[in-house]
């Protein structure tokens, strides 16, 4: 698979495939969206969005030989009705596809070498900008402290992880995580 262009054109249409970005994925703050935008950050403080991301696959990123995951977390979402979300974050063992066999793996393990947990702090409903990088905490743990402390939990709150790691902000991702590798 390769990167697309953003005036890349569909086809029969007048619009370019930027047209259906900024239509279909401008709001941030999506849950689903705003995970997807946590990778690309991390992605792109380690310089490895080369290749498009792959929807399914076992972890995020690859940076240094080591499989990264992302999960992502925040205060307000786009449907924020005054109450704040509970912080949390998934890191359950999950089994991984083998699309050779057609079958799931025996076992559910943690597939990446490193997790990065990545928290939009703002509190602010009219301050909020997921653009803004002042605004982001980014949590980086090597997956051996998650399987020790928390070999069988589902999730970690936020305050389970601020026992483990301190929050960094953006232009420290890469020195973090070379840091630990």
């Amino acid at each position: 698979m390769k990167k697309l262009s953003p005036d890349t054109k569909i086809l029969g249409t007048q619009q370019s495939i930027s047209d259906f970005w900024a239509w279909g994925f401008s709001d941030l703050l999506m849950n689903s969206l705003r995970g997807i935008f946590s990778e690309f950050l991390v992605g792109s403080a380690l310089v490895v969005l080369q290749t498009p991301r792959i929807e399914w696959d076992t972890h995020d990123l690859v940076y240094k030989d080591k499989k990264i995951e992302v999960k992502s977390a925040a205060y307000i979402q786009s449907w924020h009705a005054g109450k704040y979300s509970k912080i949390n974050f998934g890191i359950e063992a999950k089994k991984s596809y083998n699309y050779t066999t057609n079958k799931y793996d025996a076992d559910a393990v943690r597939h990446a070498d490193i997790y990065v947990f990545c928290l939009l702090k703002e509190k602010d409903a009219n301050q909020i900008d997921v653009l803004n990088m002042e605004q982001w905490h980014f949590y980086i743990v090597p997956t051996e402290t998650l399987n020790n402390l928390y070999s069988q939990q589902k999730r970690i709150s936020l305050s389970s992880l601020e026992k483990i790691s301190q929050p960094v902000l953006y232009h420290k991702i890469k020195e973090s995580i070379d840091t630990i590798i």
